[in-house]
């Protein structure tokens, strides 16, 4: 137990103390299953091990508080079948009563877990009670035939894994009450089992994909996480589409069914109880949204996305008091409270109850200590931007200046709520004060932002007074090193460019590139110097004014380093089984490689020497294989006779093969050659087939030293390329490419 505390979700751990605790006494295995279930709470098998040790000491008020916590929660068979055992030993004593307080129990489990892909023993259990009530009148058979029939019909329409077998033992029980009417229900009925059944097999594709077992843990980007997430989704797109096209109120059920238990497993996953919350708004029922958010809140107390979800869906239908609990809870005591928790706060109190609370509020929190300069930024522009009042915006940017005068990010933002002014001598003032407090290597974005606006609304000589001061001030700086020594057809180009308008063509920025890498690492010392030396080259934004951003857009595509480019000359590598390019029916022309050659052909088999000399000539290092296996596949291949005739090197035809059929792959028939040993015959044409016999006379006509392909690879391609068979006995068929006994013997 000290693992599973030290290590919440150490999986591993958990199922070895559940496997332990099954097995000790309940006042000691109580306690580890209640520290197992408070980190896994929806681990049904966990529950389920639980109760049953409850109930083999017959601790019956246990057993039933823990029903109580756990079934609605965990929608697993095995668990509820395991509540049904219980409630049915409880009331086998109890009469007719305890009979009508099981078949409650059945029809309460059903309506939970009856949609389940594995609830057909569930429906046949039930099936099985009905039929062993015991009748008192004819009343009472009557009723329970009418029991049993809407039991089957319900289960018959259900997708799960024993849908066939349900359907016969319903033909079989209505024959048995009367032939008559079970004619007209079968026939009514027969329709709605084929397409419960078409939906099963499509639902069993991604209930097998599913591990069952899986317990549910944080997210931690695994690949058995991330399939199994991907595998939910697609359930639950499948249950979306109504694909049994049942009535709204029976699949909007399923679709709950389905959320719930990939809930059992996706327990700590927020964007599936966001799209459960969100299916059930825009399904119409915000009500139970609200409940999908307060049970995402227990199971995620942490989750800010979450409360705001939840904040918006309750605003939105005017519960305004509740969503501003919400925001509230996440402000908790205002000391830990993140600063885009106030600024949403201010943004929720602007739209809800007037911009006098949000200044109010403001107010309230600027005087925070742990308020930062984002609060003054947002409030400063909505006054602006919603308020229209630049006076109090402008304020509250000068206030905020004294208190965060150090941050880039706030002086940037004061910039730009002064341009939308046009108030360009205080921007000036506030680049001059904001540049002479900031230290050199946090001043690298504001520098560019001045040196921007100075190219974009200053004149020439303040542009480029700022341009120098700006390199001298960041040259001794880590952050910008490169900047003494940039270029000035740099500085012009940053100077004369326009958003994504250059005044240069994409290859000279990529040059510039280049230069202004090697600048700016020609001093740096490593023990292996990698320049690059192609176009892809980037140098980094902060190195350069402006270049940098239009050499990343013209950049999009990299291209590789042409100068490491090597000639592929494949007649240099020895023992290279492709042939080059500029080589006659795939050999080489000189004469001393003729001699090599001739040596070659001598000792190799003729069914090879017959291969190369109907290889054609190709283009490229690589000829396509599907022409090669054509060519071959219609040549004649050597006799038996002719084994002692080698052709030598001078003897290979150099041209292509001419007359040649389409390529392999093309599913037209091909002219057979003559003299081949096994014909194209006519039969296939005319639809005949040769006696089985005589067809193999034919075959053992053919040459008997062509060895059979071990390769089952290459047997495929030579069964595609001629349309070749292969047997059920494992027996292949080649067409004309082979011949001699096909049965896999190689003798």
């Amino acid at each position: 137990m000290a693992e599973i505390i030290d290590n919440n979700y150490n999986v591993e751990a958990a199922e070895i103390l559940a496997n332990e605790a099954s097995h000790l006494p309940i006042t000691e295995a109580a306690p580890i299953y209640e520290q197992l279930l408070a980190i896994y709470p929806t681990a049904a098998k966990f529950w389920k091990q639980y109760v049953e040790v409850q109930m083999a000491v017959n601790n019956d008020d246990a057993t039933k508080q823990i029903f109580s916590r756990c079934l609605l929660n965990c929608l697993q068979v095995p668990l509820w079948r395991c509540y049904i055992r219980f409630i049915k030993k409880v009331n086998e004593k109890k009469g007719f009563d305890g009979q009508e307080e099981t078949r409650k129990a059945f029809d309460f489990m059903l309506n939970y877990v009856g949609a389940d892909i594995a609830s057909g023993p569930v429906w046949m259990e039930y099936i099985s009670f009905l039929k062993s009530i015991p009748a008192r009148s004819a009343q009472d058979e009557t009723q329970r035939m009418t029991a049993v029939r809407k039991a089957y019909q319900k289960a018959i329409v259900t997708p799960n894994h024993h849908v066939e077998q349900l359907w016969k033992d319903y033909e079989n029980f209505e024959n048995s009450v009367s032939r008559v009417l079970a004619k007209g229900l079968i026939s009514e009925y027969q329709p709605k089992f084929n397409s419960a059944r078409a939906v099963y097999r499509e639902r069993k594709k991604y209930a097998d994909e599913i591990d069952w077992n899986m317990l549910a843990v944080p997210p931690t980007g695994s690949c058995k996480e991330e399939q199994q997430w991907m595998t939910w989704k697609k359930l639950l797109a499948f249950e979306k589409g109504n694909p049994q096209r049942i009535d709204s109120a029976s699949s909007n059920k399923r679709i709950v069914f389905a959320y719930e238990q990939c809930l059992m497993y996706l327990y700590h996953y927020p964007d599936v109880w966001y799209d459960y919350a969100t299916w059930h708004a825009k399904s119409g029922s915000v009500d139970s949204a609200v409940k999908v958010y307060q049970r995402a809140l227990k199971a995620l107390p942490d989750s800010e996305m979450l409360k705001y979800a939840y904040a918006e869906l309750e605003e939105s239908r005017g519960a305004v008091q509740l969503a501003k609990k919400i925001y509230e809870s996440l402000l908790g005591d205002g000391v830990n409270a993140t600063a885009l928790s106030h600024i949403q706060f201010i943004r929720f109190l602007r739209r809800t109850e007037g911009v006098e609370a949000a200044r109010k509020y403001f107010l309230d929190v600027r005087k925070s200590p742990h308020c930062t300069y984002h609060v003054y930024v947002a409030y400063a522009m909505m006054a602006f931007c919603l308020d229209k009042d630049p006076k109090v915006a402008h304020n509250i940017f000068e206030a905020g200046l004294k208190r965060f005068m150090h941050e880039p990010g706030y002086i940037l933002e004061y910039a730009d709520f002064l341009s939308r002014l046009n108030d360009d001598r205080n921007i000036r003032a506030l680049f001059e004060r904001a540049l002479n407090s900031l230290p050199p290597e946090e001043s690298v974005e504001v520098w560019k932002q001045f040196a921007q606006f100075e190219q974009t609304y200053g004149d020439l000589a303040s542009m480029l007074k700022v341009e120098q001061r700006r390199k001298e001030a960041l040259s001794r700086t880590s952050d910008d090193g490169g900047v003494a020594q940039e270029g000035s057809l740099q500085e012009v180009i940053s100077r004369y460019s326009f958003m994504d308008l250059w005044p240069c063509s994409s290859k000279d920025l990529d040059h510039l590139a280049r230069q202004a890498w090697l600048a700016n690492n020609m001093n740096t010392k490593v023990e292996k110097t990698s320049v690059p030396n192609g176009a892809g080259s980037i140098v980094e934004e902060k190195s350069t004014s402006g270049v940098t951003t239009m050499l990343e857009q013209s950049s999009k595509v990299v291209n590789p380093d042409l100068t490491q480019m090597v000639t592929y000359e494949p007649g240099q590598k020895l023992g290279s089984t492709v042939p080059p390019s500029g080589m006659a029916g795939g050999f080489p022309a000189a004469a001393t490689t003729m001699s090599t050659f001739d040596g070659i052909l001598k000792a190799a088999p003729p069914a090879l020497v017959a291969f190369l000399a109907n290889l054609p000539a190709v283009e490229g290092p690589a000829p396509d294989v599907d022409f090669v296996l054509s060519i071959c596949l219609q040549s004649n291949p050597v006799t038996g006779h002719a084994s002692k005739h080698v052709l030598s090197a001078a003897q290979v035809p150099a041209g292509a093969v001419s007359g040649m059929s389409e390529p392999s792959g093309s599913h037209k028939a091909r002219p057979a050659p003559s003299g081949s040993s096994v014909r194209m015959s006519r039969d296939r044409q005319s639809g005949k087939r040769k006696d089985a016999a005589r067809q193999e006379d034919d075959e053992t006509a053919s040459v008997q030293s062509v060895p059979l392909p071990k390769d089952a690879f290459r047997i495929r391609q030579l069964q595609k390329a001629r349309g070749g068979t292969v047997s059920q006995t494992g027996s292949t068929s080649y067409g004309s490419a082979f011949s001699g006994e096909q049965s896999g013997s190689t003798s």
